[in-house]
């Protein structure tokens, strides 16, 4: 059965980087994110056998388990370290083994311009959603959040953003749910707009994967538009996640200054799992990691980021979250609607058909 499956592999994991820090002090917080991590996944497994389709993944399912879980138990101080390792360094180890996931025969085989146009769209939706966030009233490091899930990958940017700036699990956990439920938004309206614009399918193909969050996503919004539309927004998502790691070192580098001047520790602006993440897509690039071993790895970082989720519920106050809800909400889907206007002013600079 997959539960023993995911059992199997999440637990071991956990015990033995577990192993790092005190196990007594760390297990039973871990333990308790394990079984929140197997909840979401069952759920997910559920939608699965009744609807055909998971429309609430499990990444964003473990918030709304751990968030349920800390507003109905009062959690004893034993579980802290444990939940706190979990939120913390499983995510950073998350983050390492996604590059594994990145490779740049996508940027070859895309073109120059394609790419080039790609990086300024990312660029300028990254600006235009923080300064949306702002206007809404919202914190710095929460309209960060809501920039990179917006302008790059969902909640992977997010919960690769979220160590280099130091965000708070309350902004975590908005900017991902929040995100995740434009992002079904997004898949159920592309279609319609596909139709509405006129689009070819190519032209479709590249607004699909500028505008939508996940590979999946962009699977699910081009489906009805034939193979060419599937294909070419792939390609165009994958360019766009090959964007996280540039935009993950500005913003080590950002948060890494200090004020007035005084010398710049390399350790804040370039952070062990970011030197990680770039040394995992240079060395798929070089083809330097066997094959068999890239599922594996890709497994290992999904269940890893599903359990620094599950952590980052269990330390949500969940009024924090309400408090910043519509917010949050009104500024995500301002920015959506931002990057679909710039993804439809990209296919008409670069004259695709």
């Amino acid at each position: 059965m997959w539960e023993t499956t995911v059992l199997r592999k999440v637990l071991p994991m956990l015990v033995s980087a577990s192993r790092f820090l005190s196990l007594p002090a760390v297990l039973p917080g871990l333990v308790l994110c394990a079984a929140v991590t197997l909840s979401a996944y069952f759920v997910e497994q559920l939608q699965m056998m009744v609807f055909g389709s998971h429309w609430i993944e499990s990444l964003v399912l473990a918030i709304l388990i751990g968030i349920a879980v800390r507003s109905s138990v009062c959690l004893p101080q034993t579980f802290i370290p444990g939940i706190q390792f979990a939120a913390k360094t499983l995510l950073e180890i998350a983050v390492v083994l996604l590059g594994a996931s990145l490779s740049t025969a996508a940027i070859r085989q895309a073109g120059l311009p394609l790419v080039g146009g790609i990086a300024v769209l990312v660029a300028l939706s990254l600006v235009g959603s923080f300064v949306i966030g702002r206007l809404f009233g919202l914190s710095a490091s929460l309209a960060t959040l809501v920039a990179c899930g917006n302008s790059i990958c969902g909640n992977s940017a997010i919960a690769a953003a979220a160590p280099v700036i130091g965000a708070k699990p309350d902004d975590i956990a908005a900017s991902i749910a929040f995100t995740a439920l434009l992002g079904i938004g997004a898949v159920l309206t592309l279609p319609l707009l596909h139709l509405l614009f006129g689009l070819s399918a190519v032209q479709y193909g590249v607004f699909a994967g500028v505008t939508a969050y996940a590979v999946p996503q962009v699977l699910a919004a081009t489906a009805s538009a034939g193979a060419v539309s599937t294909q070419v927004g792939t390609l165009v998502k994958l360019i766009r996640v090959m964007m996280l790691g540039p935009v993950i070192l500005v913003l080590g580098a950002v948060h890494g200054r200090r004020p007035g001047g005084s010398p710049v520790n390399l350790r804040h602006v370039l952070p062990w799992f970011i030197l990680g993440f770039a040394a995992m897509a240079t060395l798929r690039s070089l083809d330097a990691i066997p094959a068999p071993l890239l599922p594996g790895m890709a497994t290992v970082s999904a269940a890893f980021t599903v359990t620094a989720m599950a952590a980052l519920g269990l330390s949500v106050d969940v009024r924090s979250v309400a408090h910043t809800g519509g917010r949050v909400l009104a500024a995500a889907a301002l920015s959506l609607l931002a990057l679909g206007a710039l993804g439809l002013c990209l296919i008409g600079l670069l004259n695709i058909v």
